[in-house]
């Protein structure tokens, strides 16, 4: 990790097209700005965990809901007893 000192108004470059500008140090916060091209994602860490928290908790799967989902699909048929594979007519 790289710790830098900066004041406010000045910048650090991150690549070529990355510059991160501090804003403003009050207490023990600072503001940032980010100037970052479109494509490239700039998030907060702890926004992203708390998705990826939600996103796990909304995946997992109960026994309840399966049943339920279960009860909306209809069942598939079964092939009659007199096609079984060894009968069934070659394919192609």
């Amino acid at each position: 990790m790289l710790v830098l000192s900066r004041r406010v108004g000045e910048r650090l470059m991150i690549g070529d097209d990355i510059v991160v500008t501090v804003i403003e140090v009050r207490g023990d916060g600072v503001r940032l700005g980010i100037d970052a091209p479109r494509e490239v994602r700039v998030h907060r860490a702890e926004v992203l965990e708390a998705v990826r928290a939600a996103n796990v908790a909304a995946s997992a799967v109960d026994d309840d809901a399966v049943a339920q989902l279960r009860r909306l699909v209809p069942s598939t048929p079964q092939p009659p007893e007199s096609l079984t594979q060894e009968t069934q007519p070659p394919i192609g």
